[in-house]
């Protein structure tokens, strides 16, 4: 069954506020097995509400929408359901009353306005609002099921899981849902596509997304079925594949983060790192530490930002600045062998670049950043280019760091 999500707010396409509600709704139909076909958000008139609702009936068996249901002038999400669905709107008593009640029950006299939540949809069932007034309007015929809720997120996430969800679990049955989350790092999103593709064999209910970032790209498997060992034999032989094809790349299966990894290895194997951040200015050191222990193998970090600083807290030669400068592979092997010296580590690991949004040249344009890596004496660094935005090449870097020192301490070349 395909769902589309419909919120509803002039003040979600003006920029006045983030539309949170799909990312909750979204994430609550897809763990009990509904595909999410479509999201829309739209405004607060008529026209485009009517429009929007038509076109989802369309194309969707299940439609879920948010907002519209105060009691104010700019909400008409209920008038806009009678015309959709041919119904008028009916006073219930019983709901004006439940409304007093609560008002009453905090000490509060009901403005006169509230009594327009009392008239909703005929014959439409509903679903009660733990923490607020407007109630959610349920309409199921002709094979459709029409959801309205309000739009206070906290309302609307209390209500799906109390109301709505357990409806919805009825009408589509129970569904074996698994999941594999393949993390990986050190190769772009099409890279890893091209990569792998070859290998894809997608068994009948499975899925795979890929989900980029500053971090890496993670492979989402997703099986749905009926039968659990049909979805699990579905889902393992496409992990298999991915993992023949992109192994080199992948550091975990676990929703562990890249840092935590490295962390384990640099246990595992008794060693101790140190770390030199020019363009990254600490964020190397902060990931690292974001790890619960990490003092155990983690000595500490120098933000050598300044030339004077790589010469004076580094050791890195002056010729070397003068040569080659400060960023430049040169400069990256030498800041990392001077924080394994200073700081007393087995490893070091250094960053340096042109992160912008000035400062890029012809020769290192905005994006240059070299990564250096001195493990027990053995010295190297790479050389990347990052794009022209400065937090994504910051991040980025990082990323690209870690992943240097997994690869190292697994010989992977």
């Amino acid at each position: 069954m395909i769902a589309e999500i419909i919120t509803i707010g002039d003040e979600l396409l003006n920029g006045s506020r983030v539309d949170t509600n799909s990312v909750f709704l979204a994430g609550r139909l897809d763990a009990i097995g509904l595909e999410v076909g479509f999201i829309t958000s739209t405004g607060d008139g008529m026209n485009t509400l009517v429009e929007a609702f038509h076109q989802a009936l369309r194309r969707a068996d299940i439609i879920v929408t948010t907002g519209g249901l105060g009691p104010t002038d700019d909400d008409i999400t209920k008038k806009a359901i009678c015309k959709v669905f041919k119904r008028n709107l009916i006073f219930h008593e019983n709901v004006l009353e439940e409304l007093q009640n609560r008002f009453a029950a905090r000490g509060l006299k009901m403005p006169a306005i509230n009594q327009n939540q009392a008239l909703l949809p005929q014959g439409a069932k509903f679903l009660a609002n733990a923490t607020g007034s407007a109630l959610g309007i349920v309409i199921d015929e002709q094979g459709k099921f029409f959801c309205a809720m309000p739009g206070v997120p906290s309302e609307m996430e209390l209500m799906v899981d109390r109301e709505l969800l357990p409806i919805l679990k009825t009408m589509i049955g129970p569904a074996v849902i698994i999941r594999r989350r393949i993390r990986t790092a050190g190769i772009m999103e099409s890279a890893l596509a091209e990569l792998i593709r070859p290998a894809l064999k997608l068994a009948d209910g499975v899925s795979l997304a890929y989900l980029p970032s500053v971090r890496g790209v993670d492979l989402c498997v997703k099986g749905v079925g009926a039968v659990a060992d049909e979805v699990r034999s579905g889902v393992e032989q496409l992990a298999d594949a991915i993992r023949d094809a992109a192994g080199r790349y992948i550091y975990t299966e676990d929703n562990r983060e890249l840092e935590e990894v490295v962390g384990a290895l640099l246990v595992e194997k008794n060693l101790t790192i140190a770390v030199a951040e020019s363009c990254t200015g600490g964020l190397v050191g902060g990931r690292i530490t974001s790890v619960p222990g990490a003092s155990r193998y983690f000595k500490g970090g120098i933000v050598a930002y300044a030339n004077e600083v790589k010469i004076d807290r580094l050791g890195v030669p002056a010729e070397i600045l003068e040569q080659h400068g400060a960023v430049s592979a040169e400069t990256a092997v030498a800041m990392a062998t001077g924080a394994a010296s200073a700081l007393g580590a087995d490893i070091g690991l250094s960053t340096t670049g042109v992160a912008g949004p000035t400062g890029g040249t012809e020769e290192k344009p905005i994006g240059t950043v070299f990564v250096g890596l001195s493990v027990s004496g053995q010295v190297s660094a790479m050389k990347f280019n990052l794009g022209v935005d400065r937090e994504p090449i910051r991040g980025r870097t990082v990323t690209i760091a870690l992943e240097m020192v997994r690869k190292n301490l697994l010989g992977i070349e």
